[in-house]
């Protein structure tokens, strides 16, 4: 099977093609030259606000991981400055994620693919990047994909439109789409890290102290796109949205105990979870492709 992975030159786009590579015919398209490591790998110099650059990049492809994007919400009020310094335009994340997403699966159709697999966002729910003083309003423990959305910025809104865009391909002309929602993708030196700098909480985390290891969404977003076409003799839907993170949080005290101290407004909704439990739920990822969770930053504590 020939597959193409957009946002070749990314953090997580390395994992996923060493997840792939013995298997499949990669195909590689991002706007900077992807790391030396690959360079024995097809690639196609391409931008994914440029219809023209998808519809070369996608010529013979049969399946998609999609992992391209503007990782952040470059408009937001706190970091709009920022962005302008580095020349990023202010509108880059909404026509990355938005246009750029809406290009690649007008260019899939015409090239009838099969199946396209996108690096989504836990951020979908609305908990981080918050503009307004509303405080995410967290519903039940542990969230799942049925838990309502509240996304006030660019980035958490166009990750979860993206999850109603890649929808509809499906609806209108059966391209099999699946969203990932991984949080705090992390590789093994940011785990390191994670075990040498961990304190104590103080405060509530909008972040929810996810955390899930790159690895982990390497091998996620394989499995996901093997069950779409029957090669792991399960059932998988035609459309579907799943979280993507560890099993465990990053933070030191129990999952229960930070709730009781810091929002015990939920502490009833908190009684079932076990010791470091996620605040998100993983259990229809792991249903459904038999996938879990394999890295850790604990075994790195002192």
């Amino acid at each position: 099977m020939k597959v193409l992975i957009t946002g070749a030159s990314g953090k997580l786009a390395g994992f996923v093609i060493r997840e792939l590579r013995d298997q499949y015919q990669l195909v590689l398209t991002s706007r900077r030259k992807p790391d030396a490591e690959f360079s024995d790998l097809p690639w196609i110099k391409g931008d994914l606000n440029s219809f023209s650059d998808c519809q070369q990049a996608v010529d013979g492809i049969e399946a998609i991981q999609h992992l391209g994007a503007q990782p952040n919400p470059v408009d937001h009020p706190q970091l709009r400055q920022q962005a302008q310094e580095n020349g990023i335009p202010f509108d880059a994340t909404f026509k990355t994620n938005m246009l750029g997403t809406y290009y690649l699966m007008q260019a899939a159709v015409k090239a009838e693919v099969k199946t396209v697999v996108m690096a989504g966002s836990n951020c979908a729910l609305g908990h981080g990047f918050r503009i307004s003083e509303t405080p995410f309003s967290i519903q039940k423990l542990p969230i799942d994909e049925t838990h309502p959305c509240f996304p006030e910025d660019s980035y958490s809104f166009s990750k979860r439109a993206g999850e109603d865009l890649l929808a509809s391909y499906t609806r209108a002309y059966g391209v099999r789409t699946y969203m990932t929602r991984p949080a705090g993708i992390t590789p093994l030196e940011r785990r390191q890290s994670m075990a040498e700098n961990v304190k104590l909480a103080t405060d509530w985390n909008p972040w929810l102290w996810c955390w899930v290891g790159s690895e982990d969404v390497a091998k996620a977003h394989r499995l996901i796109m093997e069950a779409s076409v029957g090669q792991l003799g399960r059932s998988i839907p035609l459309h579907d949205v799943y979280f993507l993170n560890a099993a465990d949080t990053s933070a030191l005290e129990p999952s229960a105990e930070l709730v009781k101290r810091f929002k015990p407004e939920l502490a009833d909704q908190a009684e079932n979870l076990v010791g470091h439990q996620s605040f998100l739920s993983c259990q229809k990822l792991e249903w459904t492709i038999g996938w879990k969770h394999q890295t850790s930053w604990r075994s790195y504590l002192k």
